[in-house]
């Protein structure tokens, strides 16, 4: 990793960001660790401290901490000390803008011709695009990724590796020899602008009209999503959940790890699920819900 002068760290967290407190940033340090734990901190070191921690900067020696405002301060000239309102925003805009590696725009390769792809675009390696499929700008799509028919992907979407999107649901229908057949699934899926998709995922394709992943959601590693779901902008859907059919998500909503949601429900706005949770009915805005099955712990 290339080593990066404090100075320049300090100069990008002042242009970005209001309320910004140093204690001794003025020394050149070279920083080249970006680190978590204390003990294996170094003058190399950049680490952030929140609230329920940050007591913990008397534990450190040496290196630069990023704390909240009202922290309280040790006496220590080898200590240099960046106080801001949020801590680890600032630190992962640290990162994202001085450690991570730029990536270099590359379609590696087009099924057909028949896909519209805007400027700036990264398809990786053994990526399917199927006919129809529309593509905004600025958006990195990752290796070993299946995206089918008709799919609508906006401007800066990030999705990782090994997702399949747009295929069909698990919609079935007895006919009158009591046999199961499976229902036409002749929609899409519509990923927003800013929406970030992990790895391993399934978003499947609405029966009519679309599947709908809306501005800014996150959605993690191994997520189920079913045919006509619509989530909201700014929710977050944590790994290994599983959303049913029809299920609508509001906006700025939190969905905790391994939580499964009956089809045709809803879950409000501002509202969130416990780990585990098995949701059977309606949760409303504003509400906390855990257990199996859910039932209302507190209002948020």
């Amino acid at each position: 990793m290339d080593k990066i002068q404090l100075l320049k760290i300090v100069e990008f967290i002042e242009s970005k960001f209001n309320n910004v407190k140093k204690i001794n940033t003025e020394r050149i340090l070279s920083i080249s660790k970006v680190i978590n734990k204390l003990e294996n901190s170094d003058e190399e070191s950049l680490m952030w401290l929140n609230e329920k921690n940050k007591n913990r900067i008397f534990e450190i020696s040496t290196g630069t901490v990023i704390c909240s405002l009202d922290s309280e301060i040790p006496t220590n000239p080898n200590l240099s000390i960046i106080l801001v309102e949020n801590p680890r925003l600032v630190f992962s805009e640290i990162l994202k803008n001085f450690f991570v590696e730029k990536q270099n725009h590359k379609i590696h390769s087009i099924n057909n011709t028949d896909n519209k792809i805007g400027k700036n675009v990264n398809i990786g390696r053994n990526t399917v695009l199927e006919d129809g499929v529309i593509i905004g700008n600025n958006t990195y799509i990752g290796n070993n990724n299946v995206i089918l028919k008709s799919t609508i992907i906006g401007n800066n979407v990030i999705i990782g590796n090994n997702n399949t999107i747009g295929g069909v649901g698990f919609g079935y229908e007895k006919n009158e020899l009591g046999e199961y057949e499976l229902i036409p699934h002749i929609g899409n899926v519509v990923i927003e602008d800013n929406v970030e998709i992990g790895n391993n995922n399934c978003i499947d394709r609405a029966v009519l009209g679309s599947t709908m992943l809306r501005k800014n959601c996150k959605i993690d590693n191994l997520v189920h999503i079913a045919h006509g779901v619509d989530i909201g902008e700014n929710s977050l859907i944590i790994a290994n959940s599983m959303i049913a059919g029809s299920v609508t998500i509001g906006e700025n909503t939190w969905i905790a790890p391994s939580t499964s949601i009956i089809n045709k429900s809803s879950v409000g706005s501002n509202s969130m699920t416990g780990i585990g949770t098995v949701v059977i009915k309606n949760i409303p805005n504003n509400e906390l819900h855990i257990g199996i099955p859910s039932k209302k712990l507190k209002d948020i």
